[in-house]
C-alpha cells in the first residue's frame, strides 16, 4: 500500500507562502497553486483546499498546501527582464565598509551596546559572547535595520531613529549570534568565522545555556518595546529556527527533496529573522501597512537569495574563505540549491549521496559532479531571481541614500559569486 507523508506545522498568525502541511493545518491559510518545475504533479480538492501531490515514487507521496500570497517559489525560472540590471548598475565591486557608510555611527554605537546588554552578572556567557561578537561578523541584520529605519523613517518625517529602532537591532543581533552559537552545537562545527566555536573553547552544556541566556535576554527586551505586532513577528523567528533545524535533521542524505522544501528550510533558517528585522524597522517608523509588507517581502527575498549565494560558495570557496571545511553541508547529509539542481541530471550523484559517502574520495567526487552537472549555475539563477524580487520591493521607499544602500546591498550578495 502506498503511504503518504505529511507534516502538520502550526504557523500561528504569520504563514510562510509555501509550506509543506497535512490537511489538518489551520484553515485561515490560504492557497494556490504550485508551479511545477518540470516535475510531475497531480492534484485533489478537499472542499475549498487544492491539495498538490509531488510524486517520487511508489513509496513515497509528498503532500503540499499552498498559499495565494506571493510563493517562496515566486520568479523562480521566470524570464522576465530584470528590475536592476547588475552588471550595469555596479561598475566596481562593492565593499561594505562603503555599503554601511551611511550608518556607520548607528553601528558604532550598537558594537558599544551588545557586551552591556547581554549582562555582565554572567562572566562565563559575557566570555562565551565576546567570543562569537568578537568574531568578525558583518552585523548585516543590525544594518538593515538601520538602513530601513532611516529609509521609512523618512515617509513618516521623523528626523532621527528612535529608541525602539536601536534596541530593535541589538535585539536582532542577539537573536542571530544566539542562533549561530546553537547551529554550531547541532552541527558538530569546530569552526566559525576562521576562529574556534564557542562550545569547542567551553563545551557544549555552556554554548547550550550561553544561547538560551542570549535568546531569553532578547525576548526580556523585546516585551520591553511594548509593540504587541513586533513581539509577536519577532518571537515567531525563534519558533522559526526550530522548524528548520527539525525540516533538516528530517531529511538529511534525502535526495528526494524538492526545491521548495529547500526554500522553506531557508526560509526558517535565515530569511525569517532578515524579512522581521526589516518589516519591524518600519513599524517602528510608522509606516503604512502597505509600506511594511513590501518591507517584509524585501527581507525575505533578500535573505533566501543570501541563503543560495552562502550555499553556492560552500561549493566554490576553499575552507580558509570560507572559515570553515569546503562542502561541510554536503558531507554532513544537508542537501543544498546546487545538489538539488544537479540531482535532476546525474543518477550518480544519488547514489554516491545515499551511500553517505562511505568510500574514500566519495565526497570530492560528488563535489565535482555537482559542478559539472549544472548545479552551480541554475543556483545562481535562483539567487538572482530571489535578488530581482528584493529589488522590486525597495520601489516603494523613496529615493535615498538609505534605499541606494539597500538596493547595493543584493548587489553586493549577488558579487559573492560572480
Amino acid at each position: 500500500m502506498m503511504s503518504t507523508t505529511c507534516h502538520n506545522i502550526d504557523f500561528g498568525t504569520r504563514v510562510p507562502d509555501l509550506v509543506a502541511v497535512g490537511s489538518s493545518s489551520n484553515a485561515s491559510i490560504e492557497r494556490h497553486w504550485v508551479k511545477s518545475h518540470g516535475k510531475t504533479f497531480t492534484s485533489k480538492v478537499y472542499g475549498a483546499r487544492r491539495m498538490v501531490c509531488s510524486r517520487q515514487n511508489i513509496s513515497r507521496t509528498r503532500l503540499f498546501s499552498t498559499n495565494t500570497s506571493q510563493s517562496l517559489l515566486d520568479g523562480v525560472g521566470e524570464r522576465t527582464a530584470p528590475v536592476l540590471d547588475l552588471k550595469k548598475e555596479t561598475k566596481v565591486p562593492i565593499s561594505l565598509g562603503n555599503l554601511f557608510e551611511v550608518v556607520a555611527d548607528d553601528l558604532q554605537t550598537l558594537n558599544q551596546n551588545l557586551q552591556s546588554i547581554v549582562g555582565a552578572e554572567n562572566p562565563v556567557l559575557m566570555s562565551a559572547a565576546e567570543q562569537i561578537f568578537g568574531a568578525g561578523g558583518k552585523r548585516m541584520r543590525p544594518a538593515l535595520v538601520f538602513l530601513v529605519s532611516r529609509a521609512t523613517a523618512e515617509l513618516a518625517g521623523l528626523k532621527d531613529l528612535t529608541t525602539e529602532h536601536r534596541r530593535l537591532a541589538e535585539i536582532i543581533e542577539m537573536i542571530h549570534t544566539a542562533s549561530l552559537i546553537h547551529d554550531d552545537v547541532l552541527d558538530e562545527s569546530d569552526i566559525r568565522r576562521g576562529k574556534e566555536t564557542v562550545h569547542q573553547l567551553y563545551g557544549t552544556r555552556v554554548a547550550v545555556l550561553a544561547g538560551d541566556f542570549m535568546f531569553a535576554q532578547s525576548s526580556w527586551y523585546l516585551a520591553n518595546l511594548e509593540n504587541l505586532e513586533v513581539i509577536k513577528l519577532i518571537s515567531q523567528v525563534i519558533k522559526d529556527f526550530a522548524s528548520g533545524e527539525i525540516k533538516q535533521a528530517s531529511s538529511l542524505f534525502d535526495c528526494d527533496v524538492e526545491l521548495e522544501e529547500y526554500l522553506l528550510k531557508s526560509y526558517y533558517k535565515t530569511a525569517s529573522l532578515i524579512a522581521a528585522s526589516t518589516k519591524g524597522a518600519a513599524i517602528f517608523s510608522g509606516a503604512d501597512r502597505s509600506v511594511t509588507d513590501q518591507m517584509y517581502e524585501f527581507g525575505k527575498n533578500l535573505g533566501l537569495s543570501f541563503q543560495v549565494v552562502d550555499d553556492i560558495l560552500d561549493f566554490t570557496q576553499s575552507a580558509e574563505q570560507l572559515g570553515k571545511p569546503a562542502g561541510s553541508d554536503l558531507a554532513k547529509g544537508n542537501l543544498t540549491a546546487p545538489v538539488i539542481f544537479a540531482l535532476e541530471k546525474e543518477p550518480k550523484l544519488r547514489e554516491i549521496i545515499e551511500s553517505e559517502f562511505c568510500e574514500t574520495g566519495s565526497l570530492e567526487e560528488a563535489i565535482e559532479l555537482v559542478k559539472q552537472c549544472g548545479g552551480i549555475e541554475r543556483a545562481q539563477e535562483l539567487a538572482k531571481e530571489k535578488a530581482n524580487l528584493a529589488i522590486k520591493n525597495l520601489q516603494y521607499l523613496p529615493q535615498s541614500n538609505f534605499r541606494f544602500a539597500l538596493q547595493d546591498m543584493v548587489v553586493f550578495n549577488l558579487e559573492r559569486i560572480d
